[in-house]
Formats: C-alpha cells, sequence, structure tokens
C-alpha cells in the first residue's frame, strides 16, 4: 500500500512541478504534492559517503537500549557507528556533482558579493517573528552540525577588491579540515568532511558529543566527580556557569556546545538546562529510588524529544506561517488525523502519513542516516541576527540597556545578567524583530567579526565565507542545484527574483544565471512569486530541502520510531514530551512572562509588551 501510495504522490509531483510550484496550487494538491517531491527526494537524494564504516563495540555499564549513548553511537543497533560523532556528513546532490570548486573559488569575488549584494544597508525585519525564533535555530544547527575549527596550516586567500574598505585588504581564511581517514575506496571522490557533532537530534549542543565534555556539564567546581541527582550544573541563581577548562577560562558560558556564543544562545541554553533539572525533579517523586545517572539519561531522552516536537509543530510552522505549511509541518509530526486524536487514541496507523513519524517504524530509506553538507548550506540564515538589541524590563517595558550583537556576545552574554534578570532577557528577545532572508540585509557585526576577540588580525567578513565554504564544499550553484533536486531551474535573473534591481546587479556580479551562489539565489528568490510562498521566512528553494531532511531527523531515529514509548521513556517522560510545548517550557521557568504570552498563537510570535 506504501509503494502505491508513494507512486501516486511522486506523479503529482512531478506532473504540477512543470506547471506551476507546489504553493501555487489549491490545498489538498499542494500537500500532495509537497509529500511526492519528499518520495523522489528519498530514492534519488541522500547520498551516502561513509565508505568503510568503523567498528564500534558497546560501552561498558551503559544501557544503550534505554538511553542515548555520549557520542551518539548504537542509535541504530545494526549499524552502530550510523551518526555518531566524527562520522563523514552525506550529500543531497549526485557525488559527481559535489566536487570542491577550484578554479573558480573566487569567482566572482566572495568580498565582493558580500559588498554588493549581502551588506546591511538598511535593516529589514520580519514583523511577525521574534528573535527567539532567530537564536532557536542557531541552537538547532549546533545540535546537527560542526565541521570543527578550520585549519591552521592551510588557508584561502581572499583577494582584496577595489574601492574596499576592507582593514586588512586581502583575508585569510583557514581550509575546511578535510577527512584525512581516506581509503582506497575513496580514491577519484569528492572530498569529505567530519561532523565533530553527532549527527543526531539529540540534544548535544545541552550534553555534549563525547563522555568527557557530558560529565564536565555535571561536575561542580571543587568536585572530581559528577553529581548523583541527575541535573546538569546550574550556579546559584539558575545561570549556566562560565567554562573553564584547564584552568583557562572561555568567553562563553558552560554548556555541550558553545561556539558562537551570544545572548540568544545563553537564554536557550539556560532555558532547556533548567527544564532538564524539572524533568529530572518530576521523574523523582515517581522512581523516588533511582540512581542519578538513569534520572540525567531519561530527561535527556525527554529534553531531546520535546525539543524535537518544538522544533516540528511550532518554530518550523512560525516560520511557514500559512495553512499550507502549518498543516505540513504539524502532518510531519502527528499525520493527517491530528494531535487531538493522537492524544485521545493513540496511533491508527504505522503510516506517517496518516499518523505522523513519530512512534512510527524506523526507515533510513535510501542512505544511512547523516546530516549533509546541502543541509548545512541550506542554513547559512545569518540574516535573521539584527545588529541592535533593546532590553527592557518585564515588569515596567522600561529600556534598560541598549547594545550591539558583538557586545553581547561571548563573556558579554553573562554579564548582561548582572543588569537585567534572565526573565527580562528572554521578554527583551521575545518583542524584538529577526531579520529578514533577503538580499542586502546581512549583519554588518558578522561582516566585520573577530574569530578571537582579543586579535585584530583575526578579522573576517563572515558573509563572505559563507559564499567561500558552499564552494569549497562542493555546493552545486543555485540553477544546477535546483535541477539536481528536482526543481525548474532558472533560465534568466528574471526567474529568480521579480525585483527588477536585484536583477541588474546580479548579472553586474555573476554575468549569467549559472554562476549565481546557491545561498545567493535563495535570499534573491524572497521576492518572487514563485520562489517565496506566501507567509514564508525561508525560501521555496530552501524549503524542498527541509522536506526531506526534517523528516529524516525523526524517521531514522530510533528514540523518534520504533523507541518513542513508555517502556523507554517512562510514562511521565513520554507523557511530558506530549503535553508541553515551548509555551509550557516559557512559563515555568520565567512565569511572569504569562501576561505577555496570553494572546500569542505562537511562542516565536512577537511577545505582547508589557505595560
Amino acid at each position: 500500500m506504501t509503494n502505491i501510495t508513494d507512486t501516486i504522490l511522486s506523479f503529482i509531483f512531478r506532473t504540477t512541478e512543470p506547471i506551476r510550484p507546489w504553493h501555487r496550487l489549491p490545498f489538498i494538491p499542494a500537500i500532495a504534492a509537497v509529500i511526492g517531491h519528499r518520495v523522489n527526494l528519498r530514492k534519488n537524494n541522500l547520498i551516502d559517503t561513509e565508505r568503510e564504516p568503523p567498528k564500534i563495540n558497546p560501552p561498558e555499564d551503559f544501557d544503550i537500549m534505554g538511553a542515548r549513548t555520549y557520542d551518539g553511537t548504537f542509535n541504530d543497533l545494526a549499524h552502530p557507528w550510523m551518526g555518531m560523532a566524527g562520522a563523514r556528513f552525506g550529500r543531497n546532490v549526485p557525488l559527481e556533482e559535489s566536487f570542491a570548486e577550484t578554479d573558480s573559488l573566487f569567482e566572482p569575488n566572495p568580498r565582493e558579493i558580500s559588498n554588493k549584494l549581502l551588506k546591511r544597508t538598511e535593516f529589514v525585519p520580519v514583523p511577525h517573528l521574534n528573535v527567539i525564533a532567530a537564536a532557536w535555530i542557531q541552537f538547532m544547527l549546533h545540535d546537527w552540525v560542526n565541521h570543527g575549527a578550520p585549519s591552521t596550516k592551510k588557508h584561502h586567500i581572499i583577494p582584496a577588491i577595489n574601492d574596499d574598505d576592507w582593514q586588512l585588504k586581502d583575508m585569510k581564511v583557514g581550509h575546511t579540515k578535510a577527512d584525512d581517514n581516506i581509503s582506497p575506496l575513496d580514491m577519484g571522490k569528492p572530498k569529505t568532511y567530519r561532523n565533530e557533532q553527532t549527527h543526531w537530534w539529540d540534544a548535544s549542543q545541552l550534553y555534549g558529543a563525547s563522555k568527557a565534555r557530558n560529565h564536565q556539564l555535571r561536575t561542580p567546581p571543587g568536585k572530581n566527580k559528577i553529581t548523583d541527582d541527575g541535573k546538569l550544573w546550574l550556579d546559584e541563581n539558575g545561570h549556566l556557569p562560565p567554562d573553564v577548562q584547564n584552568n583557562k577560562k572561555s568567553t562563553a558560558e558552560l554548556s555541550g556546545f558553545n561556539q558562537s556564543w551570544w545572548t540568544g544562545l545563553s537564554v536557550l541554553h539556560t532555558l532547556f538546562a533548567r527544564e532538564h533539572n524539572a524533568v529530572v525533579d518530576r521523574l523523582k517523586i515517581e522512581y523516588p529510588n533511582a540512581e542519578g545517572e538513569w534520572l540525567f539519561q531519561k530527561a535527556r531522552l525527554v529534553i531531546a524529544a520535546l525539543i524535537a516536537k518544538i522544533h516540528t509543530v511550532e518554530w518550523t510552522p512560525a516560520l511557514m506561517d500559512s495553512a499550507k505549511g502549518r498543516m505540513l509541518m504539524r502532518g510531519n509530526y502527528w499525520g493527517l488525523r491530528g494531535e487531538r486524536y493522537f492524544n485521545t487514541f493513540g496511533r491508527a496507523s504505522e503510516s506517517e502519513i496518516v499518523s505522523g513519524i513519530p512512534g512510527s517504524p524506523q526507515d533510513h530509506h535510501t542512505a544511512p542516516f547523516s546530516m549533509t553538507e546541502e543541509f548545512g548550506a541550506a542554513y547559512r540564515l545569518h540574516s535573521l541576527i539584527p545588529d541592535q538589541y533593546e532590553f527592557r524590563r518585564l515588569s515596567t517595558n522600561e529600556l534598560v540597556e541598549t547594545a550591539n550583537l558583538h557586545e553581547i556576545s561571548n563573556d558579554g552574554a553573562r554579564q548582561l545578567y548582572t543588569k537585567i534578570s534572565f526573565c527580562d532577557a528572554v521578554y527583551s528577545l521575545g518583542i524584538s524583530h529577526p531579520g529578514a532572508l533577503t538580499l542586502h540585509n546581512y549583519p554588518e557585526t558578522l561582516r566585520n567579526l573577530r574569530t578571537n576577540p582579543h586579535d585584530p588580525k583575526s578579522l573576517i567578513d563572515l558573509a563572505a565565507v559563507d559564499i567561500l565554504r558552499d564552494r569549497e564544499r562542493g555546493i552545486p550553484r543555485f540553477k544546477k542545484f535546483r535541477q539536481l533536486i528536482g526543481m525548474r531551474a532558472p533560465k534568466k535573473f528574471s526567474d529568480i527574483t521579480d525585483n527588477v534591481e536585484w536583477q541588474k546587479q546580479l548579472k553586474e556580479i555573476y554575468g549569467t544565471v549559472d554562476k549565481v551562489d546557491f545561498l545567493i539565489g535563495t535570499l534573491a528568490e524572497s521576492v518572487s512569486k514563485n520562489g517565496m510562498p506566501y507567509r514564508f521566512g525561508f525560501s521555496d528553494t530552501v524549503f524542498r530541502l527541509f522536506i526531506v531532511m526534517a523528516s529524516r531527523r525523526l524517521k531514522s531515529d530510533r528514540f523518534y520510531t520504533d523507541d518513542f514509548r513508555p517502556e523507554v521513556y517512562t510514562q511521565v517522560g513520554y507523557d511530558w514530551v506530549l503535553n508541553n510545548g515551548m509555551f509550557d517550557v516559557l512559563e515555568r521557568h520565567c512565569p511572569e512572562l504569562k501576561s505577555v504570552l496570553r494572546n500569542r498563537r505562537n511562542a516565536f510570535f512577537p511577545f505582547e509588551k508589557a505595560e
């Protein structure tokens, strides 16, 4: 039955796509077309790069059946290496189309593209979203993708351009750290890279991707072993402590993954560390004799699943705020039967279309599970981040502090809490707007970013680096990418964007449509009747890739499919996932937010302003 359904849906997509994009179809055909596209993507666009997987032994004294391992091993019991920290990134395009660019690596010059197509001249906000939504996706990405620190021995030199105000002229950028564990089977294949995070949706940004890092998060100062209460370590004020390693103080707070730290990340990491501890407290009531390690691992299962649920049924529908978009994403989780039916009667079928992915049978489809290079490229959403911030009192809306992104980054995030409370910070981000994902809206603070706050020579233009990284890692250019995932390819610049001025700028920089970079094309099509669905926060091209990867993060994971059940999570933990959402998390740890959330439909929409 599933094969017949897939064949029909695939046919609907192939039939409608040449005529008009899915979002311009009536409601039911639109939903069918998107699901049909996912069928085709699962069949044609999941490419494995792990040719000689390592042999992994089970960890000692660890319940691999009932808990997530620290490094992501043994999620798939038959292939324990799958999705582990250190596993290769996969691909969404054929390998022969994913070779790194060499002769065209600097054509057009990434710095020129940054200056003429990305530079924020005037902040363009998204009025129906708040800045917590912008911080959230960075919070998520740090769970999924980490290429590691760039090489210090091999560098790209982005040439200076005429009339540039760049302080250091040529820009020195370390190569992405390539996989050095290659075999004869890799000969003639594109270069591969390894993920330093786990590939799974396991909240590794909170819990770390190794046993050593995880235990740091649970070891109070002056102690030499983890606490036995199952909780994450917070200070006496409920904040994450400073990250101190080898007697050297980091510029960030202590968490599983704390790079690119700023107030938005600090708020979310702190919020869910508190939520973890709240789950532990609830489990202790039901299981008073349980050991701390058991409590910790069960709470981690719950927090990871709750985060995945919030992202699927709250964050993504906020970014896709149309009837079609909301139906697609909520259907991904609850199925066509819907949330009310699931909560009342449970699953009606094993079908993910009928009853959603959680609790359905695990399926990797045509390749072992992994995050992909193209997925990482699609999540270059830096334009969401504002340059300037206002911080206000929740009780009165009184302005207390104004700051730019540099000032609330690294240790500036923790210092902010000496001026306002944690809940004031949440409120301030909740009433502020993120930037729109369009051309000419890339944050200036990120175009002038010091990778080392104390070294003036570490200055980079992150917008230029984004362009360079896609070319270096073999991300096809925009036109080719659309062809490779079954979309209509643009033939002229007006096929990308309806903005006549942008068409001229693209032609001036690129000359031909074939050369337009993936990132630039996705930002340019934000102004296009075919390229940006109604009330969507990101482009249709980006959405097409999310269709397959958003489902895959759930469908491949044993703890969201076969083992998403009370016997694994405990009944208390399972109910916690089903009965809670972002509103509950916010109000549990900042009860004073209730008054500004009461009339909101989605926690990622702007909060009401305090009176």
